[in-house]
């Protein structure tokens, strides 16, 4: 099938070539990591003075390369000193001391180095002492709701916007396809196993199956609520199941790891600071959390705008935090340099109650940064109410703010 070039990450990639630096392709399995790999290469293969070593440790032939020794050798044997050498490797946190190898080639002339990995603790500890100054780390989301249209080829639709909301961004669904529903869930199934078992159980050594899947369903429940290790750990005590909040932390911070969820620390506004407690946890692809929830969804609907509104203000640039301000709550205060925004995420405006809620809490906030109200009310498309602007969703998705 003909690789569709995901502009966003193809220009990040290429900006850092030639700089001297291993560009480092983060983020959940089946995210598109090895995707924009396949492009790159398919982009650079027809250069006469480029030279692609190309190791992929999902598959078998590769499974004798355990070690840095190993890639060394396997590096060597096919580096061309009269060549530009692209060395690219595949969920390179598979090899063994990775990168004493990588750090090492990295100082050849006329070579440049990229990796994937699906754990975010492959760029920290001790490899981020030793390749401090000397990586660029590009995190790999799923797909964008215009990438989304493009892959399946739709058009720019409610419908095609209930699929995304439904089934979520994973490239790999392109394969699938969008017709037979079960199909879909049975592919976000494997990709979920693959993921608690790759990266959360064998890495880790888990021996309460049990909770780590109760944890899971849960936030999948809560997407959007405060909550703290203390207040999961009385509810699971609640439902017969004793876990310190030691327990709690750590196997959220696995999953959160392997890119599965997102952590989101509260900001008080009038103080200015993060705060410590009470985070909101939102997923990465919001197929899967749709798959965790199961007959939930429809009923969910708000809590699933929240989590692509999240997202999307991810893909656009933003940092994220969960707003606070005395008693009222924010959705999203959203920074990048130069910039500030808040957003509140809702279903529909339909009340003067919601209506109320949603841009009162914005109208409280006592600055002059551009305030958003974001839902599927078609209705309020760009209607102002105190300097407050409502976006749909759908124009939100494609245009961005």
């Amino acid at each position: 099938m003909e690789i569709i070039s995901r502009a966003q990450y193809a220009s990040q990639v290429d900006s850092w070539l030639g700089k001297g630096v291993i560009i480092a392709l983060t983020g959940q399995r089946r995210v598109g990591k090895s995707y924009i790999m396949r492009d790159f290469i398919e982009r650079h293969s027809l250069d006469s003075a480029a030279n692609i070593i190309f190791l992929d440790k999902e598959k078998r032939e590769y499974d004798s390369i355990k070690t840095y020794k190993d890639l060394d050798a396997f590096i060597g044997e096919r580096f061309k000193a009269d060549c530009h050498n692209y060395i690219l490797v595949d969920e390179v946190q598979e090899i063994q001391a990775f990168e004493k190898s990588l750090r090492s080639w990295r100082t050849e002339e006329r070579t440049d180095i990229i990796v994937t990995g699906s754990n975010a603790g492959m760029l920290s500890g001790d490899l981020a002492t030793l390749l401090a100054g000397r990586y660029k780390g590009i995190h790999v989301q799923g797909l964008s709701y215009s990438e989304f249209r493009v892959f399946h080829g739709l058009e720019d639709s409610d419908e095609t916007l209930r699929k995304y909301l439904e089934y979520g961004g994973l490239p790999g669904l392109r394969d699938v396809g969008l017709e037979n529903e079960e199909h879909v869930w049975q592919y976000l199934q494997a990709i979920l196993n693959t993921v608690v078992l790759k990266d959360i159980i064998e890495r880790h050594d888990i021996r309460n199956l049990p909770f780590l899947n109760n944890l899971l369903r849960f936030y999948a429940d809560n997407i959007g609520r405060l909550n703290s290790a203390s207040s999961i750990s009385k509810f699971m005590k609640h439902q017969g199941e004793e876990v310190s909040t030691n327990v709690v932390l750590s196997y959220a911070a696995y999953y959160e790891e392997a890119f599965l969820l997102d952590i989101v620390h509260r900001y008080d506004i009038h103080g200015k600071k993060l705060l410590e407690s009470n985070d909101k946890v939102y997923f990465g692809d919001i197929g899967l959390r749709n798959l965790i929830a199961g007959n939930n969804r429809e009923q969910d609907i708000e809590k699933i705008i929240e989590n692509i509104v999240y997202q999307h203000l991810l893909r656009i640039g933003f940092k994220v935090s969960v707003g606070q301000l005395r008693a009222c709550e924010v959705d999203f205060v959203c920074e990048k340099p130069g910039k500030r925004v808040y957003v509140q995420a809702s279903y529909l405006i339909g009340s003067d109650a919601t209506r109320d809620r949603e841009f009162g809490n914005l109208a409280r906030i006592g600055d002059n940064y551009p305030k958003f109200v974001i839902s599927l009310s078609p209705l309020l498309e760009d209607r102002d109410y105190e300097g407050i602007l409502h976006l749909s969703l759908r124009k939100f998705l494609r245009d961005g703010i």
